[in-house]
């Protein structure tokens, strides 16, 4: 029996044991292959594992897309965690390559996935509060909300989680250094039914720009004069 004979089901269900490449190259050899490679049953949950992979043209992005992750654990994400006034010219040169990558993905994301129930982003470093705000006002069946090592998250997006998370049950925080003590409390106290998570986050040392830290030590030094 030639695979192109089986049922639209089992052609499906072969499909989901492949990566994004192989149902990709499969789908080019026929058009019943490739009917199934853009059958949105087969695209309710995505990977990606740098944000080099959101540019290829290898999956099936839409309303059935429940389950996202995308988490980057090379070495490289420690460039992305320097403070953008830290960065000499190689590292700003590597960060503005992709920038932008992850947040415009989240975007389309935002548009074109309302049923989204699950997000979790682990070294994106330059996503920001905007995204997420978008995210939880477009995605409102949000449930469960993973934010690991994401240092341009501050208290903004623990705000919109008490604004718009009214279906989140999961929230994740770790290691994303620039929110405090305050924010989490203030999650606990409007959302209460939230399991809430912050490893390390409030505890760490937030950015602070060179003419921010300087005043603080003024303030700090008058303080003690006082």
């Amino acid at each position: 029996m030639h695979i192109t004979q089986l049922n639209r089901e089992c052609l499906l269900h072969l499909f989901s044991f492949l990566d994004k490449n192989s149902r990709k190259s499969l789908g080019k050899t026929c058009h019943k292959l490739q009917e199934v490679f853009q059958d949105p049953l087969l695209w309710s949950l995505l990977n990606f594992h740098s944000p080099v992979e959101l540019k290829k043209d290898n999956f099936l992005l839409g309303p059935a897309l429940k389950y996202l992750s995308i988490c980057w654990y090379s070495e490289r994400v420690k460039v992305c965690n320097i403070e953008d006034w830290m960065k000499n010219n190689f590292q700003k040169d590597f960060c503005n390559r992709h920038e932008n990558t992850v947040s415009d993905f989240l975007l389309e994301v935002s548009n074109r996935c309302p049923n989204l129930l699950s997000l979790t982003l682990s070294g994106c470093g330059h996503v920001t509060d905007d995204c997420i705000l978008l995210l939880l006002k477009n995605c409102p069946n949000l449930k469960t909300l993973n934010l690991e090592n994401c240092v341009r998250i501050t208290d903004q997006t623990l705000e919109a989680v008490t604004l718009y998370g009214g279906s989140l049950q999961t929230l994740h925080v770790d290691f994303c250094r620039n929110i405090t003590q305050t924010g989490l409390e203030r999650v606990r106290e409007k959302r209460p039914s939230v399991m809430l998570r912050a490893e390390r986050s409030a505890n760490m040392i937030p950015d602070n720009k060179p003419e921010k830290k300087l005043m603080l030590e003024k303030a700090s030094r008058k303080s003690v004069q006082l």
